[in-house]
């Protein structure tokens, strides 16, 4: 069970942008933290993914 946030720390799932458009099964996701206070928009990083198995582009769902 995830812990609970505290404050203005929450919980965001990014996933791959690339993984989406081509065939390759599976889906890259991760889960970290953001400041909502201080940060409004929605989360974007360049991370490995071992589907494709070279670093994308992740953005926030949700």
């Amino acid at each position: 069970m995830a812990k609970k946030a505290k404050g203005n720390r929450v919980q965001v799932i990014l996933e791959c942008t690339e993984q989406k458009e081509s065939v390759v099964a599976g889906i890259s996701r991760d889960i970290t933290t953001k400041n909502k206070k201080n940060t409004t928009e929605r989360l974007e990083r360049r991370k490995y993914n071992p589907y494709l198995k070279r670093v994308t582009v992740h953005k926030e769902i949700k």
